[in-house]
């Protein structure tokens, strides 16, 4: 099975079905299909593309994103979605790690497009070019017959490029078999709850979606929804979900402290909504119980790396209903291991750690990664005897409820002890005026690293830095307190919507004051 081959068989089952929406346009399974079709022939008799040969797309949420994807599995080729957010070095370094053939674009990147396309030495097809060469009429002009490659690939086959955002160095390419993206299609459709009558939007960058959104609605037969994500407002992603009756979504922590922001009004608006799946980075346990008092448990924390498909653990709804009833400690948990999913906790020596104690998070099951495209050297740095190594701290409870610290590379050192931000973050977050707050480690001649907070307040509130730093000293051990506070407007993000905390601290250790 392959993306290519679940969009036939649903256009054979239920061709009248919507299959993909936005706010403008519409397509059934029997479209979707034929379009497919046709885009497959065009890639394989205009552009001369050959199995086996990587197809990239650089542009923002839109239906044309599963049109591509699918039409490349149908081609017998690579799929590499890109997230235009990355930065120059990081497009090119994915280009040049990729090799495709053939660079497919939004028209709003055309220029850029073209640049890219001319300097790695591939073709390029502007999506929104109404001349002759361009999608719309290129599509037109072909067969609507599936190619003949829509039945050979193997589930062995590479089908995906998943590239990273590269806050760590140049950004790794994450490629998955057809066999792995359809074991966790099948994972994602039972834990998120999705059946072909369910309608999922994708707010996040779509690059990002491929695995835990699109796949497995393709598989179920499940209608698919983009909105745009190059900035986030909660009313009008209200606004969508009401208008589209949406049940499911997923959003990153900082975009649902944006619909919590904006009041209990949205609430009516997301009434459609069955489950809302959040992730990519902590979420305080006080913003959580808000979040679940107003809209109820509709919510799915996901827990993971890109690595695995994204999904590693969940705290399923249930979890979540128990955290508000007698079991408040579990809004601090990432969940239980998921399924097809094995999980452990390990020390330096790769022992399983004792419940309670802290180790490093590792992976394995059915749906990793085949490896980081073209570099061997770092896969074998990640998988090591056939586990992901996460570098994500954490502890296990008896019920096997995994508490993540935090990353491994974000630990500040202070006088030879490991302190995890996430701990004082989530006091800090209980202060009313702060919207965000990032916690990093300063260089500190005597100590090593000094512990500084980077807020950000809420619209029209205020708040000193010694104000806040009262209010964490009423909870936090003297040793783990915080020496500073700084104020941003904003803070940095990544290309897919966390904190980058690198951006955060490299001012601070390159002899700024300010960020």
């Amino acid at each position: 099975m392959s993306v290519g081959r679940a969009v036939a068989r649903q256009a054979r089952r239920r061709p009248d079905a919507l299959a993909l929406f936005d706010q403008q346009r519409r397509r059934t399974w029997s479209e979707f299909d034929v379009r497919t079709n046709q885009l497959a022939n065009v890639v394989l008799e205009h552009f001369s593309v050959t199995t086996g040969d990587r197809i990239a797309l650089l542009c923002p949420n839109r239906i044309e994103v599963a049109e591509v994807l699918a039409a490349t599995h149908k081609s017998g080729c690579v799929y590499v979605g890109l997230n235009f957010r990355m930065s120059d070095n990081d497009l090119d370094a994915a280009l040049e790690n990729a090799e495709p053939r053939l660079l497919i674009g939004a028209g709003e990147f055309a220029e850029e497009g073209r640049l890219l396309a001319a300097r790695h030495n591939c073709q390029w097809l502007d999506l929104d070019d109404r001349g002759s060469n361009g999608y719309e009429a290129l599509l037109t002009s072909a067969s609507v017959e599936p190619p003949k490659s829509l039945y050979e690939a193997r589930g062995s086959e590479d089908a995906c490029i998943v590239y990273t955002s590269g806050t760590t160095g140049r950004p790794k390419g994450v490629l998955f078999t057809h066999d792995a993206m359809m074991q966790h299609a099948t994972v994602a459709c039972i834990e998120y709850e999705l059946s072909p009558e369910s309608r999922y939007l994708i707010q996040i960058p779509h690059n990002s979606s491929v695995n835990i959104t699109m796949m497995p609605c393709f598989v179920i037969g499940a209608a698919l929804g983009f909105a745009d994500n190059r900035s986030f407002d909660p009313e009008r992603f209200a606004d969508v979900v009401a208008g589209e009756r949406v049940t499911h979504s997923f959003l990153v922590p900082t975009q649902l402290m944006r619909v919590l922001e904006s009041g209990p009004g949205l609430v009516e608006r997301l009434a459609t909504l069955e489950t809302l799946g959040y992730g990519s980075s902590p979420i305080s346990p006080d913003r959580l119980r808000l979040l679940v008092d107003r809209f109820g448990s509709i919510f799915i924390q996901l827990y993971g790396m890109a690595e695995i498909a994204s999904i590693g653990t969940l705290l399923r709804k249930q979890d979540h209903a128990h955290a508000l009833s007698d079991q408040p400690e579990l809004l601090r948990s990432a969940g239980q291991p998921s399924l097809a999913v094995t999980v452990r906790v390990v020390d330096d020596q790769g022992r399983d750690v004792a419940v309670r104690e802290r180790g490093e998070v590792i992976f394995r099951g059915p749906h990793l990664m085949k490896g980081y495209y073209r570099d061997p050297e770092r896969t074998g740095e990640s998988v090591i005897d056939g586990w992901m190594h996460s570098g994500d701290i954490a502890e296990v409870d008896e019920h096997g409820y995994v508490y993540i610290v935090d990353r491994l590379k974000n630990l500040i050192i202070r006088g030879g002890q490991n302190i995890a931000p996430t701990d004082i973050e989530n006091v800090f977050y209980r202060h009313p005026s702060i919207l965000e707050v990032a916690v990093v480690g300063a260089p500190d001649i005597e100590w090593g690293e000094r512990i500084v907070a980077v807020v950000v307040l809420r619209p029209n509130n205020e708040a000193s830095a010694q104000e806040l730093l009262e209010f964490a000293a009423q909870e936090l051990p003297k040793f783990v307190r915080p020496e500073e506070v700084i104020f941003m407007e904003a803070l940095p993000k990544n290309a897919v919507g966390k904190i980058d905390k690198q951006a955060v601290r490299r001012p601070l250790w390159n002899g700024e004051r300010q960020v």
